[in-house]
């Protein structure tokens, strides 16, 4: 029998498998196709303070082993979260709560709404920043500290997960700057910035002209990423980034993840997050792997 369950800030997942934001909604419309209480945790939908329509329309492009969003963030505030989805969710999983925000202020606020209510924060620095001229708050590693440390104050009950952008010119920079802001973990990589031409129009596809590329094309240097911020960091790591099968979980898991976040795939394959959980523990059995927590940093470089 494998030990598939984990520890992440001091709280147990039954499995190191998590849909991730954004790409699992609530979990409720996939909890009609199976029970989500299989599953180790799941972040939500991203949350802000107001709800949000999103951006206009076209906000999809699909390119070879990857899709563009610029989907927006829309979603039905926070407080409609805790009120109408949350006990629900809670009753079925471990509940990381995507946290964001375009001004310090608005992610203190939101942090302290979550506070003692989630399992975990998830913090996404990947939004805009009107204070600093649209600048993202996940680019510099001075801002990622600034904004780290204004959410932890407001959320000491509760782990805080900062979710790191890749678009930036350090990975162990910014995960160290978040460790220093008082990240109790660090999930990554959120998306590249890309952009998809009509050549017919000789226009953007999408009609915020750029977005977010994710899928199975990133996963190589998604995988390099956290390999570079796990060994940059004491605190723990979760990988994301292109992850359709069993063995790509177990590829970030020994790269230094102790959990995994699979998020375009859900698209595909509503089923992705159970194959891949029943995946790793078939490789596991296969490998003699008695603890699933056994491989996590167990790469050794060339």
């Amino acid at each position: 029998m494998v030990n598939l369950s984990v520890d992440l800030c001091g709280k147990k997942l039954k499995n190191p498998v998590i849909p991730a934001s954004g790409t699992f909604g609530f979990g409720r419309e996939f909890d009609e196709l199976y029970d989500i209480s299989v599953l180790g945790g799941v972040a939500t939908k991203g949350l802000t303070l107001a709800p949000r329509l999103g951006n206009a329309v076209p906000r999809i492009a699909e390119s070879h082993g990857t899709i563009l969003n610029a989907v927006g963030l829309q979603n039905p505030g926070v407080d409609a979260f805790l009120k109408n989805d949350l006990d629900w969710l809670k009753s079925k999983t471990r509940v990381l709560a995507n946290a964001a925000g375009s001004t310090l202020s608005d992610y203190g606020e939101i942090c302290k709404k979550l506070n003692g209510k989630v399992d975990f924060i998830e913090l996404n620095i990947s939004c805009p920043n009107v204070k600093c001229g649209g600048m993202a708050f996940g680019i510099k590693p001075e801002s990622v500290e600034e904004v780290t440390r204004v959410a932890k104050e407001n959320c000491p009950d509760t782990p805080l997960i900062v979710k790191l952008s890749p678009n930036v010119e350090s990975i162990a920079a910014n995960a160290q700057a978040a460790e220093r802001g008082g990240a109790d973990a660090l999930s990554l990589v959120n998306t590249f910035t890309g952009m998809a031409v009509d050549i017919e129009r000789r226009k953007p596809i999408l009609a915020n002209n750029t977005g977010g590329v994710s899928g199975a094309g990133i996963k190589p240097i998604a995988v390099r990423m956290v390999y570079e911020a796990s060994c940059a960091v004491r605190i723990p790591v979760v990988g994301m980034g292109g992850i359709v099968t069993a063995e790509d979980a177990i590829e970030f898991l020994m790269a230094g993840a102790v959990a995994v976040e699979v998020g375009t795939q859900n698209f595909t394959d509503p089923l992705a997050c159970p194959k891949i959980i029943a995946g790793i523990e078939k490789w596991c059995k296969a490998h003699n792997v008695e603890n699933i927590s056994d491989l996590t940093g167990t790469l050794t470089p060339n």
